[in-house]
């Protein structure tokens, strides 16, 4: 079988290397110096996971980063693109999709195209009316950040908006790369396309609605001297509840949180949504808690700890510390970042990459995440992370 994968961010890479390990897979993207690396063996993360199974298996893949290159012979096109909220149109941007829909049935006319894209509800079947085909059909991404190839091969569901023969057909594709056989999987769901759509977005906003859950319980044991840790283990004690994804943090962040919260709050057109509403006010209102406490503490020179949004990544797309970073230099704080794992730039923020500097130099230092490097220096360490992890 051949597949073709086009985007390879954290999620295209993911399934270009694990369908790699079963078919022949030709990996599409449009950085020509990722693309380039990936040839030499070089990742565009320092995820451990995934270096270890790009590493330790025999992968049948060839990258490219031209378009034209990715012939007709492809049985499945599996389209992962980024489609970050336009602010300006009010829906995610779907632009290069559309673009990249029309490129593969310019080659391949009744090509197959698999949208791994988080899209708006209804743009599947708007897909089809556009380009007059059957062969778009939604299979929604429920992969952690930093457990992409762990989570494939131990899928939560796998979610198929198409309810014909070809939905079990991409259903089965998609298990052949998990540990499960297709005899005894029980998660698998053949949808409609709008509800495939609609299962996405209420799940990572789910997502966001727990995390500003448990930062807000955070705030107020901050606020009244509670234990914050004691509180939440008493809380999650309850089944119902459950003990994870509940670990404070500065605020939500990332490729998809942020922006799928977002889009669902713009799906509800004419319905009151005051719980979805509040989710964005409330990610907002922690950042701005954080802020305040960290003023209270009149540092001079604040050290930020790391700009990933969770433990163990280095994504620091729409990262909470971002915004406190930008907060504390409008009010003439001094910016000091140490970040080892990424190659960035801030404005007006200096980095330091020896530790030792970095600890000296900080009044205080910041973090997101509570790490055990900083056990030596926990005197002087701001952090609401209570565990190693999320």
């Amino acid at each position: 079988m051949n597949i073709a994968v086009i985007g390879l961010g954290h999620v295209g890479l993911a399934y270009a290397l694990l369908f790699a390990s079963k078919y022949k897979v030709v990996a599409y993207d449009i950085d020509s110096v990722k693309i380039n690396n990936l040839k030499k063996g070089i990742l565009p993360s320092k995820n451990e996971e995934l270096m270890k199974f790009f590493c330790e298996n025999n992968l049948n893949i060839t990258f490219f980063d031209t378009f034209s290159e990715i012939k007709n012979n492809i049985d499945y096109y599996i389209i992962a693109l980024p489609t970050d909220y336009d602010e300006k149109i009010g829906s995610f941007n779907t632009y290069e999709i559309e673009q990249t829909v029309s490129k593969i049935l310019r080659v391949k006319p009744n090509g197959k195209i698999v949208l791994k894209s988080t899209v708006p509800i209804g743009f599947s079947n708007k897909l089809k009316r556009l380009f007059d085909t059957k062969n778009i059909i939604f299979v929604p991404e429920f992969l952690r950040e930093g457990c992409s190839i762990y989570d494939n091969l131990y899928p939560s569901r796998i979610v198929v908006g198409d309810e014909t023969v070809e939905g079990r057909k991409i259903a089965e594709l998609f298990l052949s790369i998990s540990t499960h056989s297709t005899a005894n999987i029980k998660n698998v769901m053949l949808v409609s396309p709008t509800e495939a759509e609609a299962i996405k977005l209420f799940s990572n906003t789910f997502l966001a609605l727990r995390v500003a859950f448990f930062n807000e319980l955070d705030s107020f044991a901050e606020r009244r001297s509670l234990n914050a840790e004691v509180v939440i283990k008493g809380v999650c004690l309850d089944p119902r509840i459950g003990n994870f994804y509940n670990n404070p943090s500065f605020g939500f962040g990332g490729y998809c949180l942020p922006k799928d919260t977002k889009q669902l709050k713009k799906e509800f057109i004419e319905i009151n949504a005051p719980v979805i509403e509040a989710i964005d006010i409330s990610n907002t209102n922690r950042k701005q808690f954080i802020v305040k406490q960290i003023l209270e503490r009149k540092p001079k020179i604040v050290g930020i700890y790391k700009l990933g949004m969770k433990y163990n990544s280095d994504n620091y797309k729409e990262s909470a510390i971002l915004s406190i970073i930008n907060e504390l230099l409008i009010v003439g704080i001094k910016i000091l970042v140490y970040e080892p794992n990424l190659n960035v730039s801030i404005d007006n923020v200096i980095f330091e990459k020896n530790f030792e500097l970095f600890t000296k130099q900080s009044d205080l230092i910041v973090a997101n995440r509570w790490d055990r490097g900083l056990e030596a220096y926990k005197d002087k360490v701001y952090t609401r992370g209570i565990w190693i992890r999320d």
